[in-house]
């Protein structure tokens, strides 16, 4: 058996074992000498006298670090298709974004270098560069993964490999589910060149005409409407092959003479004009339709397509030779996320989150709780079902006279907008602040707005010029002595599927203080009251100087000799200022540790300007996506969480709340978790001053540890 290439007729805790907290008196190093490493990615370094590295060059060598996951034998094998189905829909999401703001640089005459040093163009000639590279390598290591599969009785087949049963069995299902879902379409004088939507799977097909050039025709595989892996008995088949197999069904009276699998990708990023709209849900709703019909910046074929095919479709994409991606396939790697197979002992073993008890069951249930003190979970080790407890009691509770909540990311878990639904029925001031421009969930957001529009809350689109991208919930209920404010404050989107695949942060609390400023918040984003906040940093209004001031006062502690640190751990780290802030301390002495999984375009490690500062990426099982910011404060260290990376977008064009940890034990736990990440190396990259990441070696894991403190049973490492 062949492993099929493409067609051509996807409370925080820590464990007890973790290495002891180094925050005092531990001494930053450049690059990586206090480390040692197995492994690397490409440069980041384009530009050897930058002072900053290039975002677009660093986000791939993010994608490289996930691709080594998928690589890495210590990994079980689904889950490494998993992670080179992940790089193959990172870089789809990069060329519809990245690749395509580069293009419109070109195309709108703009020559002037970024911050990294490199034109719009010398970037694009690097990224097409690099990426033709990185395509290969992700469909090489599912390749790979496929045929070790294929041992354990996974097979993903070609149709010719099927004996003849089988073959018989799949033609039936052909005939009967999948030709009456195809369309053929000609290319003639009549029938002009369809339009290829994004990301679509297409057969090139060439016709015989005789002493004629061949006719071209195209038929779009349906991926979506169905399932791009058909199961016949025990085999696994793509959808494409199947369809190419019995392509002359679909052209009877005329002798197929090719049939080639392309797909292309279209810039996505389109603006909406929000400022010049008066409803801003119909613009939404038109700029997702004008969306579809983006350039093209991408077209991948197979080995072997006809020359011809390509240059014609090249040309009717109007696109550059450079753009145009030869691959064994198979392409749309991202569709190999789940294969349709139940094999739990080839992927990871499960994990339960742990559920504290929050005592719902005693008289005022959660808010009792609620009321003796705060409650920090770190998803996905703590579920996020106490969340969605909160949500519902409060939308049931009859004191219970007010919810309000920011809303970007929701999945399609029916319990959140269940229980707004319920808590506007039962007769609640409900308000509902729906982010419509969350990229590629637009639709789903419009959904939900109207749905709880119908049901009788009042729903805020958001702010004119800005992205609402905080998560934060307020209820207001009445009590004996008068209204209390109790609060969700979260680092994560209130999406309960994402929830226990991401590690992020929330804090349920009853603090009065942090109350009126979340109370603050709403009354700004819904009247455009002027807000003065006691506690909270919110961008873009105070969290970038408030971030200023604290690596600021650490550089004083510096100067007065105090030890003096910050770390932080975010997303992404792009933003110049925020950067140049973080030159600034460490040139005062102020040792810096960042947690940056994935664009850093920070240089560390440089005499003279970043001799203090370490940055290191760290992936595993669960997607890093929580927001801390700790600083060392003389001996009192002040650790916030949030929503916020520091990026532009995030400090001065979206609404970003960040929380201060007003409660000692769950400031150390939050110092710990740093500790602890910070000391893995089983997931854990360091970022050498030349650009390149170097893996650490070693077995020691933090997600590891995060759940065997909750599961004592699971193993340490």
């Amino acid at each position: 058996m062949t492993v099929p290439r493409q067609t051509t007729v996807a409370p925080t805790t820590t464990d007890e074992s973790a290495p002891k907290s180094r925050r005092k008196g531990r001494r930053a190093t450049r690059g990586v000498q206090a480390a040692r490493t197995v492994g690397s990615t490409h440069s980041t370094v384009a530009n050897p006298g930058s002072r900053y590295l290039n975002r677009e060059l660093s986000w791939l060598a993010f994608n490289e670090r996930v691709l080594a996951e998928a690589r890495d034998p210590r990994n079980p094998p689904l889950e490494r298709l998993k992670y080179a189905a992940i790089c193959g829909s990172n870089l789809d999401e990069f060329f519809m974004v990245r690749v395509a703001g580069v293009h419109r640089q070109l195309a709108a005459g703009v020559s002037t270098p970024g911050p990294d040093g490199l034109s719009p163009r010398e970037t694009l000639d690097l990224v097409r560069h690099r990426t033709h590279d990185m395509l290969r390598e992700i469909e090489k290591a599912a390749r790979k993964t496929l045929k070790e599969l294929a041992a354990d009785g996974v097979r993903l087949m070609r149709v010719q490999d099927l004996g003849k049963r089988a073959r018989a069995a799949l033609r039936e299902q052909y005939l009967s589910q999948i030709q009456p879902v195809l369309t053929p379409l000609i290319v003639d004088p009549s029938h002009p060149f369809p339009y290829l939507s994004n990301l679509s799977l297409n057969l090139a097909v060439l016709l015989d005409a005789g002493e004629d050039e061949p006719d071209f025709a195209r038929v779009k595989v349906p991926v979506g409407v169905l399932p791009r892996i058909v199961v016949v008995g025990d085999a696994l088949l793509l959808l494409e092959d199947v369809i190419a197999t019995h392509i002359g069904d679909l052209f009877k009276g005329r002798r197929v003479l090719a049939a080639h699998v392309f797909r292309v990708t279209r810039n996505t990023d389109y603006e909406f004009e929000e400022e010049e709209a008066e409803d801003l849900l119909a613009t939404i709703e038109d700029g997702l339709r004008r969306r579809r019909f983006g350039a093209a910046v991408r077209l991948e074929v197979v080995q072997g397509t006809s020359p011809a095919i390509v240059t014609f479709l090249q040309e009717r994409l109007h696109l550059a030779p450079d753009d145009i991606f030869l691959l064994d396939g198979p392409l749309g790697t991202a569709d190999l996320m789940g294969l349709p197979v139940n094999r739990p002992e080839l992927g990871y073993p499960p994990y339960v989150p742990a559920v504290p008890d929050l005592d719902q069951d005693e008289e005022g249930g959660i808010f009792t709780t609620l009321r003796r003190g705060d409650v920090l979970l770190h998803h996905p080790y703590d579920g996020f079902t106490n969340v969605l407890n909160f949500l519902e009691e409060s939308a049931r509770d009859p004191q219970v006279l007010a919810i309000k909540q920011t809303l970007y990311r929701t999945g399609d878990d029916p319990r959140l907008l269940g229980a707004l639904r319920e808590a506007a029925e039962n007769g609640k001031q409900v308000v509902a602040m729906i982010e419509l421009k969350a990229r590629f969930d637009e639709q789903r957001n419009i959904s939900w707005a109207r749905k709880l529009e119908h049901a009788g809350a009042h729903v805020v689109y958001g702010m004119a010029g800005l992205k609402t991208h905080a998560k934060v919930a307020l209820v207001v209920r009445r009590e004996e002595g008068g209204l209390r404010r109790y609060m969700h404050i979260g680092s994560g989107n209130y999406n309960p599927k994402t929830a226990r695949l991401y590690t992020d942060f929330s804090l349920l609390s009853a603090d009065p203080e942090l109350g009126a400023d979340i109370a603050e918040l709403f009354n700004h984003l819904t009247g455009y009251a002027e807000a003065e906040y006691a506690h909270l940093l919110v961008a873009p209004d105070t969290a970038r100087a408030g971030f200023e001031a604290l690596l600021e006062r650490e550089a004083q502690h510096a100067a007065a000799g105090h030890d003096a640190w910050a770390r932080v751990k975010v997303n992404q780290l792009t933003d110049p200022a925020m950067i140049e802030a973080l030159y600034r301390a460490s040139e005062a002495g102020v040792r810096v540790e960042l947690i940056i999984r994935g664009v850093c375009c920070l240089r560390p490690g440089l005499e003279g300007l970043s001799a203090n500062i370490r940055v290191r990426s760290l992936l595993g099982r669960y997607l890093e996506h929580a927001r801390m910011y700790a600083f060392g404060n003389a001996g009192q260290p002040q650790v916030y969480f949030g929503s916020a990376d520091w990026m532009s977008r995030n400090l001065d064009r979206r609404v970003e709340v960040i929380a201060p940890v007003l409660d000692d034990t769950h400031r150390d736990a939050l110092l710990r978790v740093l500790d602890t990440e910070w000391s893995d190396q089983r997931g854990s990259w360091e970022l050498c001053t030349g650009g390149e990441y170097e893996k650490l070696a070693g077995e020691f894991s933090a997600q590891q540890a995060f759940a065997h403190a909750r599961h004592p049973e699971l193993p340490e490492t």
